[in-house]
């Protein structure tokens, strides 16, 4: 059986699907994961067929913007996020017509282009989604930062948010469905039929992080933590190693695709709180090129997570819902510092369950306040305990078995 894996994104929003890729092709099918350019060694990596879709992760807003990032302001982001989904329309098209699925996998970011590519080849499709998007009484949209509204109000903010989503898809899905051969429908529209049609999703988090919603309807599964993949026979780099050596274990700092124009300054902030906390530390350049100078920092590229995070003290990081994660299965308290989108409902579920400090927020962020963070993450038994005790429900989970099954099953009709 021939599938597509279609994400576009942030390294987060496709590294997890390498590992999901894996996993399909030890079952026995052909497995294809189309997203951005950059993204080719990774994936091919990890075994699945590559194809490219002709969209920029870094150019669609990807990183937040802040001082001194030149971001542009709400109307600019809004124009790139335009510009970005009509490209994507265009990719997910030629990615089905190149390779004639038999199944569309579907990621949040190319499910509301996907879902009409689907249509026009009458392909069955699921999604595999990152994070929880379908209006719930228990939490309010995970993207955007909002606090708990009560259960009628978060309920009423996750349906707003999807109306946002499907009015800056609106340009992007006309365009879509007058190519495909489609009659007239907005995106809101076809959400709706698709809904209510029961269409499977399964969400590639654990329950320890967020317990599936009691009021969800049938078909919204949580399927368990997808994991990037890593070979075998995977190694830290030799200087890692020797580094992890020489000393106590290292306190992670790490945001990812975060902070673009603020390498410099996140960098210093980093090492200076790191001195303060009187720890050794693993600083990961990352997107924004974040710049390690101190004895005791060791500056990183990209190094799995999986060998790393859990021979470290602690891990800083943006509270994306993949790092997250990685920290929890490594059993590690986490420093979450949150900078946009759905980071700050990350931060708060792995500080609800005890596993890592009160978020730091990226804005205002100072060497100070992250140095006594880091501090109280090491000094707080309890933190370490929780993340302990994920960790172990963790290992008990195989998210992506569950994909494979879903993957069939959809086939099968």
């Amino acid at each position: 059986m021939r599938v597509l894996i279609t994400a576009a994104g942030s390294r987060g929003d496709v590294a997890p699907y390498t590992g999901v890729g894996a996993r399909l092709r030890e079952a026995g099918h052909e497995v294809v994961l189309a997203a951005p350019e950059e993204f080719a060694g990774l994936v091919e990596g990890a075994g699945p067929a590559f194809h490219a879709l002709p969209v920029d992760p870094r150019g669609a807003g990807a990183g937040a913007p802040g001082p001194g990032s030149g971001g542009g302001g709400t109307g600019e982001l809004i124009r790139r996020a335009r510009a970005f989904l009509g490209d994507l329309g265009d990719g997910l098209v030629r990615a089905a017509e190149a390779h004639r699925p038999d199944v569309l996998l579907l990621s949040t970011t190319t499910a509301p282009l996907g879902w009409h590519v689907a249509e026009a080849t009458g392909v069955p499709s699921l999604g595999a989604y990152l994070q929880p998007v379908a209006p719930t009484r228990e939490f309010p949209p995970v993207v955007g930062g909002g606090r708990p509204l009560g259960r009628w109000g978060n309920r009423a903010a996750g349906r707003l948010s999807l109306r946002v989503v499907d009015r800056v898809h609106a340009g992007a899905v006309r365009e879509l469905r007058h190519r495909l051969g489609l009659p007239p429908a907005t995106g809101r529209a076809v959400r709706r039929r698709t809904e209510e049609s029961g269409w499977p999703v399964l969400h590639g988090f654990s329950e320890v992080l967020v317990p599936r919603p009691a009021d969800w309807r049938p078909g919204l599964e949580v399927a368990g933590a997808w994991w990037p993949h890593v070979p075998g026979d995977a190694e830290l780099p030799d200087a890692v190693e020797d580094f992890l050596r020489a000393g106590p274990p290292p306190v992670f700092v790490g945001f990812g695709s975060m902070g673009g124009g603020q390498g410099e300054r996140l960098g210093e902030i980093a090492v200076r709180a790191l001195r303060l906390a009187g720890v050794r530390g693993v600083v990961q350049a990352g997107w924004a090129g974040l710049s390690a100078s101190d004895g005791d920092a060791l500056l990183v590229g990209d190094v799995p997570h999986a060998l790393l995070l859990p021979r470290t003290a602690a891990v800083v990081h943006h509270a994306g819902a993949g790092t997250t994660a990685a920290a929890l299965r490594a059993g590690v308290p986490s420093v979450p510092v949150p900078f946009t989108a759905d980071q700050p409902f990350w931060a708060r579920r792995v500080a609800a369950i005890g596993a890592g400090t009160a978020a730091v927020p990226a804005a205002g962020l100072t060497a100070g306040r992250l140095a006594e963070a880091i501090r109280a993450a090491l000094d707080g038994a309890s933190y370490g305990r929780a993340a302990a005790a994920a960790a172990r429900r963790l290992a008990r989970e195989d998210g992506a078995a569950a994909v494979v099954r879903g993957v069939e099953a959809a086939a099968a009709g």
